[in-house]
């Protein structure tokens, strides 16, 4: 059990860690003993733990009376850990005489981290305050230059890594459904499904030349083929038959996505009314950003949707300035529809740090809204849903990818190949971090002039090679929602016979959860470098109750272990154990 030591206004945003990091823990009792103790206060109980974790981005008690060195940073500074960039937001110290390699700090090569030398209890000293990051990632969010960085899972696999390489296990359960390797969520924004609906306006003209000239231009720098360049130039021949009616709108067919996405599921984002541009928070909006379509003109492509198991939600124009917008949108959707899913993703991203309070206060149970414009990543630094602080109910599903960023001039502008290497190491973080990678293809880009439908071709190939579970939105959120709910029984470790328990809510409909046991790694954080062993661990499948006793056996070289869960010859394990490097 992990006691949490805090100041009463970082209560909220420690729960919401521990949802996040989904492992036993509690609120510090006086007297009561924990495995491990982690306190962003200055003063804190001495011996009450196995382990203490000791975050503060200021100069402690602690630091005097042990004769620490510490140095200021300037904030924004940014460290190393575990081969990769690990920003740190706010005000942090460093401890240059530290032997603890473990976090060091990119500008001046010095340590954030310094253990005690009197042995047990151990007592480690981290220079920042962990539960003010975390605010600050899922309030404010990572600037662009660092959206390639999970920094919230960063300091997940940093607390992981310290309690088991002080030779205690750990149990939690991780962001990964039971018979599935990741989460993906297939979404599109529903912003030009009609081409015959603009005429002579900004739309129009631009893609009269990006299939035109732009296109030759593309073509000359190997950036698009011959083949391109002929359906563009061909729909641009046909455009005066389109507004004739006498040639098919090459964009009012994004139900070609049911195609592509078969035996995957999708949401698809709405928007509530055409030829409003919305409001900004100082003013109204630019009028490009309207749409020239009524959710009539294609209620029988969202019906057809809707039938096949995807989803239908709002795609927000004013929602998240007030609920009465929002709830007005929403009813836009419902008319048309019948029914309408209860998430959100605001147009143009729209969002601050009142809105999803204003969204909840709507009765929407979850927004999509969080991501880049410009770049792709993690602004939440992570791909699991979350509570937004000051709400209660709604999550946040965080956006990581979308198509614009990745391949728009004025962005990315990367080519077919880059764009892989970008997308699939987002893969591969999610594989190990877990979360759900969430996908933005717009309507039109599978169309032309875009003609992005190899690249998603190949990015649905790929994802169903790597055993990922597609829900849509809703769906998704669900699981999570299941997750969060998980409670702990008594979880006990002797002599390497673990006993444990957790149960969930009963969501028969959603995939199945995890119970992850990771072994020790090892029993002196100074002397093994924390990349040197394998982090190997167990997982147990569960629904909804679980409540097992096993074993670990560990065998193998230190760098190859492997371990292997036994429970009395019943049934063998649900899992095989697998490296978390």
């Amino acid at each position: 059990m992990i006691g949490v030591l805090v100041h009463s206004t970082q209560e909220e945003i420690a729960r919401e860690f521990f949802e996040l990091f989904k492992t036993p823990w509690e609120f510090c009792k006086s007297g009561q003993r924990y495995d491990v103790l982690i306190s962003t206060r200055d003063e804190w109980p001495h011996d009450q733990a196995n382990l203490t974790l000791l975050f503060n981005a200021e100069r402690i008690s602690f630091d005097a009376d042990n004769r620490i060195p510490v140095r200021a940073c300037s904030e924004g500074t940014a460290l190393s850990y575990g081969g990769r960039r690990f920003p740190i937001y706010g005000k942090a110290v460093t401890f240059p005489a530290s032997r603890l390699a473990l976090l060091d700090d990119e500008r001046g090569q010095q340590s954030m981290a310094w253990m005690s030398d009197s042995g047990h209890p151990a007592v480690v000293r981290l220079g920042y305050d962990l539960y003010e990051e975390v605010r600050w990632l899922l309030s404010a969010g990572q600037p662009p230059a660092n959206a390639g960085t999970p920094a919230l899972e960063l300091h997940i696999a940093l607390l992981r890594e310290l309690i088991t390489r002080s030779g205690m296990p750990l149990v939690e359960i991780p962001p990964i459904p039971d018979g599935y390797n990741l989460i993906a969520c297939l979404t599109h924004d529903i912003d030009h499904p009609v081409l015959r609906n603009h005429f002579m306006d900004h739309t129009m003209l631009g893609f009269l030349y990006r299939a035109t000239v732009g296109s030759v231009m593309e073509v000359c720098r190997g950036r698009k083929g011959v083949g391109s360049l002929c359906k563009n130039w061909g729909a641009a021949a046909k455009l005066p038959l389109v507004y004739l009616g006498m040639a098919r709108d090459p964009w009012r067919g994004f139900v070609r996505y049911l195609e592509m996405e078969e035996g995957l599921g999708s949401t698809y984002f709405v928007m509530p009314q055409r030829e409003y541009a919305g409001r900004c928070a100082d003013g109204p909006a630019p009028a490009k950003r309207a749409s020239r379509y009524a959710v009539s003109d294609i209620t029988s492509e969202l019906k057809e949707i809707v039938s096949r198991g995807n989803e239908v939600a709002l795609h927000g124009i004013d929602a998240w300035l007030d609920p009465d917008s929002a709830r007005k949108e929403q009813q836009e959707l419902t008319r048309a529809l019948g029914d309408a899913g209860s998430g959100v993703r605001m147009h143009w991203l729209f969002l601050d740090g009142n809105s999803p309070a204003l969204l909840e206060k709507a009765g929407f149970s979850y927004d999509a809204s969080v991501g880049y414009n410009e770049t792709v990543g993690y602004r939440a630094g992570t791909a699991q849903a979350y509570k937004p602080c000051g709400t209660a109910t709604l999550l946040e599903l965080p956006l990581q990818v979308m198509d614009t960023a990745l391949f728009f001039p004025e962005f990315l502008n990367l080519s077919e190949a880059d764009a892989e290497h970008l997308v699939w190491g987002l893969l591969d973080d999610v594989a190990r971090f877990g979360g759900a990678l969430t996908i933005n293809w717009h309507d039109r880009s599978i169309a032309p002039e875009r003609l992005w439908a190899g690249f998603y071709l190949k990015l649905l190939s790929e994802l169903k090679k790597r055993g990922a579970w597609s829900p849509t939105a809703a769906q998704a959120v669900s699981w999570f929602r299941k997750r969060r709910s998980v409670t702990f029984g008594p979880v006990s470790w002797e002599e390497g016979q673990v006993s444990l328990s957790a149960s969930a809510s009963t969501d028969l409909e959603s995939p199945g959860l995890r119970f992850r046991v990771h072994r020790p790694q090892a029993y002196n954080l100074i002397d093994e470098p924390p990349r040197n062993s394998s982090a190997a661990f167990v997982d147990l499948g569960f629904k909804t109750n679980l409540d097992k006793n096993i074993t670990l056996t560990a065998f193998g070289s230190r760098n190859a272990c492997c371990w292997v869960a036994q429970d009395g010859g019943l049934q063998p394990p649900l899992a095989q154990p697998v490296s978390a490097n």
